[in-house]
This record gives structure tokens, sequence and C-alpha cells, in this order.
């Protein structure tokens, strides 16, 4: 049975090979700090987080997440540690709580290999503290015991750290806020949570018993000078015409054969519509491959941990060691290993079959917004009335099934900034480019994610700025400048980038001005273009001064929520003589690559997805075709 502590309590340890498992109901970053005979921490050496995870014995989670899985081998620790402190930390410095008082009690639970539990605690009465020792596993007369701790520190990371005896304590708290920072860029984002089929029939009773019998409201859209302003903060995503109405139920599916799993319909999901049904289906899937991945991996590695133990009882004993009795035992532990690692595979392939007939469905589906260039949705594509959920900015796959691939969406109006890193990585597709190459890429990049805002936008609501100080890629942008779609030409010279980051502050400055007096859009300057703003950054940072990298931090931290976004082409090593002036600039922004690579973590199940970017086909000539609409729309747009 399990036991349960509470704060203070001990229990012993039956085994030496365990997992820490938390669940906190919002990010933290775990962490764990190994300690003498006495409990000091002699070095930062002896402290696994998010920057460091792995220490002989331990491994820890890579970034903040609500749940974590730390890995402890006690006999594999240095022989000079008799203790091993679980911390746990809130993430200062985003727009999360900042106190333990204002998030669920975390819960920890110390468990086998197996996922079998020994003991849990649920951490309470924490209040101001933004840091806390959860558990430690500690030694005493040669058998390890595990003790309730819930010690917490209102000065966060760095107090913790100083009272275990650590010398260099805040300057490590704050290497390892740092990488959190750092990781949360490279990070997907949290999906809403799937809906079941039991769910989705609930949903679908209750659109027919809501208050206004259903019926919907039928108002215009709004124009962007016609919206309220927004003032500063997070960007509200709520629908002006879904506040009155319940969703409509859900298609449902035509019945199965006994036996078979249902048939996928796309727009299988609640929503008012089927925008927002098809981006719940897409997160849905996403969810559904990131579980039954990380589902199979764990029995796996569960599979190969047993049979390495089994070969260790066996190999311990020299009379079984060699000959017959070694053998036949050697035998049986891989056969059983394959036993388990058969049956993970066949629930894994079930799982997949599964999700590859609904993205065969969903993918036709999809509206332009959500759809891939090679989508024949394009052709017969319409400037839009409503700005849709989200955009998609390309593909996620895992490498178990590299075929099947999950569109990556991000809401509508951006949240933050984005990042299309121009730099050589370690990515295969990389291997016979050039330098060159690989940043007339990058641009490429960027010109189809600008191109597929202005498309799902209404005409006249999304306004594109360039600056490219040595024109450097005036070829790469010729579908934007040819097309006229864009604001103006591109900026060149140090005079052109400032003029454009001076006129795109001096907007942001207006704009939240008028949001926190209260004031409407007719008390902002006659004339001012109330569409939201992209400005494509290229080549960053050549040709700026530190008043232009200053204007730029600007833009990336409170433009969003005045609809002032930023799209950066940049090789972050080109920017490292800035020094650490930069870090908040790209830790504010979601990088993205202009050819396949494995960088974005998933902190949910701790994944590391392969992103592929949204690139037109060769030789197709949509881009065009969708920009001369758009083009065709703005000049006939009202101003």
């Amino acid at each position: 049975m399990t036991a349960e502590l509470v704060r203070g309590q001990n229990h012993p340890l039956p085994r030496t090979r365990l997992e820490i498992r938390v669940s906190a109901g919002t990010p933290v970053v775990a962490g764990a700090t190994l300690g003498d005979e006495t409990g000091t921490v002699r070095g930062t050496e002896w402290v696994a987080h998010p920057g460091s995870p792995t220490l002989p014995g331990l491994e820890v989670s890579r970034q903040a997440a609500a749940d974590h899985r730390l890995a402890v081998d006690l006999e594999a620790l240095p022989q000079e540690v008799h203790r091993v402190s679980v911390l746990l930390a809130l993430p200062l410095g985003t727009a999360g709580p900042s106190r333990f008082a204002a998030v669920a009690a975390p819960f920890v639970a110390v468990t086998g290999l197996d996922g079998t539990e020994v003991v849990s605690y649920t951490i309470t009465g924490l209040d101001a503290e933004s840091a806390v020792v959860a558990l430690e596993l500690y030694l005493r007369n040669g058998a390890w015991k595990v003790r309730a701790i819930g010690q917490g520190y209102a000065g966060g990371l760095a107090d913790m750290l100083v009272d275990q005896g650590l010398p260099q304590a805040r300057q490590l708290a704050e290497t390892i806020l740092d990488a959190v920072a750092l990781g949360a860029s490279r990070s997907v984002a949290a999906p809403p949570p799937r809906t079941s089929d039991e769910a989705r029939v609930r949903a679908g009773a209750a659109s027919t018993a809501g208050t206004d019998g259903g019926q919907a409201d039928t108002a215009p859209p709004q124009t962007a000078a016609q919206r309220p302003l927004t003032g500063a903060g997070p960007i509200d995503y709520a629908h002006p015409r879904r506040q009155t109405s319940a969703p409509p139920p859900a298609p449902t599916a035509p019945p199965a054969a006994p036996g078979e799993p249902p048939r996928p319909v796309a727009g299988d999901a609640t929503g008012w519509s089927m925008d927002e049904r098809l981006y719940n289906q897409v997160w849905g899937m996403f969810e559904d491959l990131a579980r039954t991945t990380a589902a199979y991996r764990s029995a796996v590695d569960f599979a190969d941990s047993r049979m390495e133990q089994e070969l260790d009882r066996v190999l311990s004993d020299p009379r079984s060691r060699i000959g017959s009795t070694g053998d036949h035992a050697r035998e049986e532990a891989a056969a059983r290993r394959e036993e388990l690692v058969g049956r993970a595979q066949e629930a894994f392939d079930r799982d997949v079959a599964q999700l590859t007939a609904e993205s065969e469905v969903v993918e036709p589906a999809l509206p332009p917004a959500y759809a891939s260039w090679d989508n024949p949705v394009w052709h017969g594509y319409r400037t839009p009335m409503e700005i849709p959920m989200a955009l998609r900015v390309g593909d996620l796959r895992l490498p178990e099934r590299p075929e099947l691939r999950i569109p990556m969406l991000v809401r509508l109006p951006l949240e933050r900034g984005l990042w299309i890193d121009s730099g050589r990585s370690d990515a295969e597709a990389t291997d016979f480019m050039d330098a060159e190459q690989v940043k007339g890429l990058a641009v490429e990049t960027a010109v189809a994610l600008a191109a597929r805002l202005l498309a799902v936008y209404p005409a006249g609501e999304f306004a594109v700025h360039v600056i490219d100080p040595a024109g450097a890629a005036a070829g790469a942008l010729a579908p934007l400048t040819g097309s006229g779609v864009l604001a103006a030409p591109p900026a060149v010279g140090a005079q052109g980038v400032a003029a454009v980051l001076t006129g795109l502050t001096e907007r942001l400055d207006l704009l939240q001005m008028a949001a926190r007096g209260g004031a409407g859009a007719d008390a902002l300057p006659p004339g001012m273009d109330m569409a939201e703003q992209l400005l494509i950054v290229n080549d960053f940072p050549h040709g700026f001064d530190d008043r232009a990298v200053n204007q730029l931090r600007y833009l990336a931290d409170e433009g969003p929520s005045v609809g002032v976004h930023l799209l950066m082409v940049a090789d972050r090593e080109d920017a490292s003589a800035y020094g650490p002036v930069l870090q908040p600039l790209w830790r504010s922004l979601l990088r993205l690559t202009p050819v396949p690579d494995d960088h974005l973590a998933d902190p949910w199940v701790g994944h590391t997805w392969t992103y592929e970017p949204p690139l037109v086909p060769p030789g197709s000539a949509i881009l065009g075709k969708v920009l001369g609409q758009v083009a065709e729309a703005r000049r006939a747009w009202p101003r």
C-alpha cells in the first residue's frame, strides 16, 4: 500500500531505482540537489535543474511544466552523497502565479519504475512562498529513506539554495530561471483538453437548451476601427458573437462495423462553428499522438529496465553466469521483454492507425487558415469576413511515425512574436547547405507566414512592414513587394530602420495611452491605421544601433497587446556582441526554423517534436495568386 505522508514523516525506500512524480496544476520548475553527510550542497555541479538536467544517478525535467517525472538511481549517486532534495519553484517573470497560495497544493509521489507508488505527499500550508523543498531522500545507517519536507521560501530559489549552503546560490537561481524562460521560446502551446465522446453528446444536448433558444447573434462582424481598444496585458480571445449561444452539436460518425473503431469525421469536436470544431479536433489529435507515444516509450523503458534487473540477478550469482542456466535465464528475460514491447507496439500501432485515418479525413476539410499550401482549398480562396481562431505555422511530427503530421496552430491574434532562425543548426537538412542558403530559406519562410497572415485577415485589417537594412533579401521578398500588399517598400539603411521603428513605437504608445484612459478610437489622430501591424525584420542585428535595439525589444514585449507583432529573421550568434541585453528578446519569441528541426519541446509529456515550416511547394503559383487577391481586396477596401 502507498504511505501517505504528512510534513516531517519518513518512510523506508524498498528499492534504489525510483521515479518522483510531481503534479502541480500549474507550470512549476522541478529540480534536485545533492547533499553530503551534513546536507551541504558543495557546488553547482551538485544541482540538477532545467539548464543542467542530468547528474550521475539523477535526471530532472528540462523546463517548467504542470507534471514532472524525475528519475533517481540511488546506487549510481557519488559515494559522498547522503541526501537528495527535491525542489519545486514557480517560474517567476512569466505570466503565471508568483506564490504557491494562488495555486492548487502540489502533489508528489515516489514510485517504482513500473509506476507503483511507495509514498505520496500533498504539500499544504504554503502562502507567499515561490519555492519549496518537497521531499528529501536520505541515507541513514546504510539504508535510504524518504521524508516529507514542505519547507517553503518566500525569497524563491535563491533563498532556498542559500539555505542549503551553496556559495553561488543567487547566480545559479538566475541561471535556472533563464533556462526556463529560454525553454518557453521553444515550446509548443498547451493544447485544450480533448473532448470525450460523452462530453460531446452532453454539449450537443446543451446546445438545444440554451438560454437564447440556440439562436446565434447575427450582427455583422466588426471592423478594426469599430472594435474597442485593448490595453497592455493578456490577449482576450473571446469572440464577440459567442457570448449568448451554446455550441451546436458536433457531427456524428456513421456507425462502424462491430469490433471496428469508430469512423473519423471532420469537425468531430465541440464548437460554435466548423472553424472552432476543427481547431479543437486538430489539437485533440496532437494531444492523442503525444499521449500514445508517451505510453509507448514508457512501456519500452519499463521492459528494458525489467530485463536489465533480471539479468543483474542472474549475473550476480557466479554459478549462473556461464553454462546452460545462464543462457536459459538470458533467453527468458529477452523473451519477456519482447512480449512487453510487442504488446506496447500493438497498442501504439492501433492508436496511430486511428489518428492517421482521422488526419486523412480532417486535412482536406481544413479552412485556409489551417490548411497547408498544397491543400486545394487555397485555389478557391476568397477574402474572409472574419478573423479565424488560429493560423497554421507549420507541421509537427514524432520520430516513431514521421509520416503522420499534425498541423501546428497558434491562436489569433498572435500573443507572441515569431523568430525564424537563419543560423545553421544540427538538422540534417542543413548538412548540404551553406550559410547563405539557410538565410535565404529563412526569408522564404517569413514570406510564407506573412502571406498566410495577410490572407486570413479581412481586407484592411492587417498591414505588413519590412526592415531589410542592407537590401539583402530583395529576391526572397519579391512575392510581397511585387504584389503590392506591403504597407510601404522595405526599409533599408539606418534612416529607414529608424523611421519604421519610430512610427510603430509611437503607434504603440498612443494605443496604450488611449486604452488605459478608456478612450475610444475616435480619440486617436485622424487617419490612423487601426489594422493590426506585422513587422518583418531581416538580418538582425545588422543596421541596428542601441536605440533601435531597445525599440525592437519594446515592440516585442508590449506590441502584441495592441496589435503590433514582430517576425524576426535572425541568427542568434550574429547578435552575440550585444551580450545578455538581448536575452529577453529571444525569450519572448517563438523560435521556428526554415528546415525540419526537432527543437520544439512539449513539457506536458516530455517529447521533443520535429517542426516543419509552412513553405510553398516548389513550382507552385498559389502564393502569387493569393497575394494578388489580397492586394485587390486592399485596393477596394474603403479607407
